[in-house]
């Protein structure tokens, strides 16, 4: 959740300009929603020809849409009003804050159909973001400028897509719709509504720049045109534009290694050495037509596996033996059948190697590539890998061998991954880009099936049908791939479109475990705060046996249901309080032996109201306070044979959240006042950000991978969540500093699978920094 900045006070708070841009906005934005509203009566009844069975439901919703019209644009109207009137008051409301607000009015957990609309608005958010990311760069600028200068962000702009989308949940949120309708309804607001949002932000944009706000923002840096000659130039665009977040071909891992290929270009050149149109001298046959930036890290690629070589063959391994003239290059067309061989029939030791950590992938290839050549008549004696299909193997080889050694990939999960190596050396030789374009459908799919594999182990039913899912995408991957690369758009897109939905479920797992713990942890304090009251009151007290089980029962299970449903300062755990203190009061007149006095006459209706809390009948918590009254009676008359007991009470059941499998949890340390951790470290998680992934470490060195989903506001404890969604650790910044010093929690690296294993083998190709330095 955003930090919520106080914006009351700020110097160079410009109110004329804000009102102004409320007037820009919210009414063009609630005109622009009541027309697509309109529109979708249409959609819905197009939708309903279509429905089948289930046509009724569209066509209620479409009476019922007609008939709440006024209502729904009301209600998207006043949210987007308080959203702007809590930012013009100096207190912006963060959009996830309003749906918390919005469930305190009730115990129960949020209901599925709930999470899924919330989801839904989400996905509607996202896409506004996505198609009008630059203006709302500027627009959050501009209106934090207006506001005196603070830093604005998408969760705390009044207008931005997470308020937008927060408006349109609560438009519809008393509408009596079915649940699949209320999700078309929906996303028939990114079709209808979205484009208009983005026409009124560049509108605001462009008044507000007109008026003198920000008129000159500072523009998108540009990258460095790249020069013949001159590559330290063309590493430094391709740097440049990587750091821009585009995607001109460079990869996320380009960033860190053009840096390092920049200063040996630039140490090159200092030298005046081999001026070629290379940076790095002769380049094989096959980098050439890529583009420019591209090609740069082709060259770079194929600089640093020479190095790497080199390396190996310095060391204690035999002089390399001198190129046998008898023996040629395999074209690429006999690479590509024989790779086509083992595609449709592994070897028995490529299949082992996949399985064996200890074996390189990229040596046992290039030796299966070479034996297999026989099947085609070659003589392997009189034949060689090109230099440019080496590259290709040994990329491909390491690329697996850090994506099988570091990801979480056993069994079934780690077979599958591995039946994809020869179809991607294919793919290398076909279109090197791969290893450079970050939108190349292979390597898209590759991430796709990753994420669908890496801690998969099918314990659940869900998880065993997205395996069964990614074997049928392998297996159609294996037996129709030639050299068409579209096969793996037509996957890929198939894939992720099943990956979607996957998603979409585990995302409201996880939004159910953060309701259970926030439920479960308002139960802890209602009970806290009751047992405190209670101590408070008996502790080295004796009371007759009647008050303290009444004390004790009832009146326990009312004040925590109070604390729950009205929090901990409403009038309701006040009246509870002063009843408790009202009947000891008595008791201790009583205990003076004050006689004739009508004893509990004036807390009898609140003490009925408790035991009919517990599910007594009038009659018989009417009977309940009667023992109390005698009870007392006996205490003044110093007759303890004439006390009562209480009747039989029902059987009082404190509200217990759903308990939800978990995930083989982290083992926490003990408590904070005995922990041993650095207090910068807790600081540091006091802040992290929701959606934060960390790596957890348990006794067996086994890495986990768990989210911050949510924080809890009454105990400051963090709630992390596995890949399927399952709570899995909940634990104070002072245990996760713990964990930090013990060395069983750490950063986690988020990129995707395919950058991440490139990442990976880029720090395996790169020499020791003792071997690096010069002599």
């Amino acid at each position: 959740m955003s930090n919520v900045p106080n914006l009351a006070d700020r110097p160079g708070r410009d109110t004329r300009l804000l009102e102004q841009a409320r007037d820009a906005a919210i009414p063009p934005l609630v005109d622009a929603f009541a027309v697509a509203l309109g529109r979708f009566d249409d959609a819905l009844f197009d939708r309903a020809e279509r429905a089948g069975p289930s046509q009724m439901a569209f066509l209620d919703a479409m009476r019922e849409l007609r008939r709440r019209r006024e209502d729904i644009i009301g209600r998207f109207r006043g949210q987007l009003q308080r959203s702007w009137k809590a930012f013009e008051a100096g207190q912006p409301v963060p959009s996830e804050r309003v749906f918390l607000e919005s469930a305190e009015d009730t115990l129960s957990l949020v209901s599925e159909q709930e999470l899924e609309s919330r989801l839904a608005v989400r996905n509607f958010a996202s896409v506004i973001m996505r198609d009008c990311k630059p203006v709302l760069a500027r627009l959050d600028r501009r209106l934090g400028w207006i506001a005196g200068d603070i830093t604005l962000d998408a969760d705390l702009n009044p207008i931005g897509p997470e308020h937008i989308g927060v408006a349109v949940h609560q438009a519809f949120a008393a509408c009596d719709l079915a649940a699949d309708v209320r999700l078309v309804v929906i996303k028939l607001c990114e079709r209808d509504f979205v484009p208009a949002i983005a026409r009124i932000y560049a509108s605001l944009d462009q008044r507000l720049m007109q008026v003198g706000v920000m008129p000159e923002l500072p523009a998108r840096r540009a990258p460095s045109p790249s020069s013949t000659g001159a590559p330290a130039q063309e590493f430094d665009a391709v740097n440049d534009a990587a750091a821009d977040g585009e995607d001109p071909g460079a990869p996320a891992w380009a960033a860190r290694f053009l840096n390092r290929m920049a200063g040996v270009s630039r140490g090159l050149q200092a030298s005046q050495a081999a001026p070629a149109a290379s940076a790095f001298g002769d380049v094989p046959p096959g980098y050439g037509g890529a583009p420019g930036a591209q090609g740069v890290l082709l060259e770079a690629l194929h600089h640093l596996l020479q190095e790497s070589r080199r390396g190996r063959d310095a060391g204690d391994a035999p002089p390399p033996r001198a190129a046998d003239p008898r023996q040629r290059d395999l074209s690429q067309r006999e690479m590509l059948s024989v790779l086509s061989l083992l595609q449709a029939s592994p070897s028995a030791t490529l299949r082992a190697a996949i399985g064996d950590t200890g074996e390189s992938l990229s040596q046992r290839l290039k030796n299966e590539v070479l034996s297999s050549a026989t099947q085609l008549g070659v003589d392997p004696s009189q034949a060689r890998l090109a230099p440019v299909d080496e590259d290709a193997i040994d990329l491909v080889g390491m690329l697996f061998d850090v994506m099988l050694d570091e990801r979480d990939l056993e069994g079934r999960p780690r077979e599958l991954i591995g039946r994809l190596v020869v179809p991607f050396v294919k793919v290398a030789l076909l279109d090197r880009r791969m290893f450079v374009q970050k939108t190349h459908p292979a390597r898209r799919l590759l991430n796709v099936l990753a994420e669908a594999c890496e801690g998969n182990n099918g314990e659940s039913a869900a998880e065993r049908t997205l395996l069964t899912k990614v074997e049928e995408v392998v297996d159609r991957l294996v037996a129709e791939f030639n050299e068409n690369l579209a096969i793996f758009l037509t996957l890929e897109e198939e894939f992720r479109a099943y990956l979607e939905q996957h998603r979409r479920r585990i995302e409201i797992a996880e939004r159910r475990a953060a309701e259970i713990q926030r439920g479960q942890e308002r139960l802890e304090a209602a009970r806290a705060r009751m047992t405190s009251e209670l101590d408070e009151r008996l502790s080295g007290r004796r009371v007759p046996q009647a008050i303290e089980d009444f004390l004790r029962q009832p009146w326990a299970h009312h004040v925590t249901m109070t604390v729950l449903r009205e929090g901990d300062e409403g009038d309701g755990l006040r009246e509870a309080l002063a009843l408790a203190d009202g009947v000891l009061e008595e008791l201790t007149e009583a205990q003076r032996h004050v006689v004739g006095k009508p004893w509990l006459q004036a807390w009898r209706a609140q003490m009925l109201k408790v035991f009919a809390s517990v599910g007594m009948n009038q009659d018989a918590a009417a009977g309940a306070v009667d023992a109390l009254h005698d009870t007392l009676q006996a205490v003044a008359a110093a007759r303890p044979d004439l006390e009562r007991a209480l009747p039989e009470l029902p059987q009082v059941v404190l509200p217990k959240p759903v308990v939800e499998e978990e995930s083989a949890s982290i083992q926490l340390v003990g408590g904070a006042d005995t922990l041993d951790f650095d207090h910068s470290d807790a600081d540091h998680f006091r802040g992290l950000p929701i959606g934060t992934w960390l790596d957890f470490i348990d006794k067996d060195n086994k890495v986990q991978a768990g989210k911050l989903s949510w924080v809890s506001p009454i105990s400051s404890r963090l709630l992390f969540v596995n890949r399927r969604g399952v709570r899995f650790c909940v634990a104070s910044p002072e245990e996760l500093a713990a964990m930090v010093r013990l060395g069983r929690l750490r950063t986690h690296q988020s990129e995707d699978a395919f950058d991440s294993a490139m990442q990976g083998v880029i720090e395996r190709l790169e020499p020791a920094p003792s071997a690096a330095a010069p002599a």
